[in-house]
């Protein structure tokens, strides 16, 4: 990864990271590999979609709206409420996997990327 650069202008600012939320929702949304994740979401992704997008581009180092607006991200806590067990963990990363393959971004960017979301899934993972 460019060293001089931080993750959030490498991913493409704003723009690159609406485009990778919309591919990755927009996967969760349609594919067959991701019924069991869907099902977890409400019917609309259109709050999560917007939720994400925020904290993605605060956590890689872009404005920090989503702390602003909704404070601390507390992933652990905001995520309880909902069954995630190894098929939604594995079903989420899925539709990110794909949506980072198709991303644009540097390969070592995506790597960066897929190590941390594969560990984050599993840190959120509240069900056997």
């Amino acid at each position: 990864m460019n060293e001089t650069q931080s993750l959030y202008d490498q991913m493409g600012g704003e723009k690159g990271i609406l485009a990778l939320i919309t591919r990755f929702y927009d996967l969760m949304e349609t594919a067959p590999e991701a019924k069991d994740v869907r099902a977890v979401h409400p019917k609309s992704l259109n709050q999560s979609r917007q939720k994400f997008f925020l904290f993605l581009v605060g956590w890689s180092g872009g404005p920090q709206t989503y702390i602003e607006t909704r404070g601390h991200p507390r992933l652990k806590m905001r995520h309880q409420p909902f069954p995630i067990g190894p098929r939604e963990r594995d079903q989420w990363f899925w539709c990110m996997d794909k949506a980072l393959d198709e991303s644009g971004y540097d390969r070592e960017v995506v790597a960066y990327l897929k190590n941390h979301f594969k560990d984050a899934t599993e840190f959120l993972r509240n069900r056997e």
